[in-house]
């Protein structure tokens, strides 16, 4: 039987993901999210843009795998502003 292997970074990723997700689970208890339209072409909340965020920063490290052969610490820093971006002006 072949068990999964777990890094440092991969579970420092997934722990950042979890306290993400504990984090907007509090927040939106404690001041509910209204409906709002930024730059995004639809109504979203703050779990809607959470989630668009994170998506859209998986591509965009396939993208940046896929087409580079920088370390993959750019693409991260890039995605950092890109979820403060979407989660701001989402």
């Amino acid at each position: 039987m072949a068990w999964m292997s777990w890094t440092v970074p991969t579970a420092l990723f997934f722990s950042a993901i979890g306290l993400i997700l504990i984090g907007m689970t509090i927040w939106q208890t404690v001041s509910p999210s209204v409906e709002r339209q930024g730059v995004i072409p639809l109504p979203t909340t703050r779990g809607d843009r959470l989630f668009i965020g994170l998506l859209s920063s998986a591509f965009i490290h396939l993208a940046f795998v896929a087409s580079t052969e920088l370390h993959v610490a750019f693409a991260t820093v890039f995605c950092l502003f890109w979820m403060m971006a979407v989660m701001r002006w989402g």
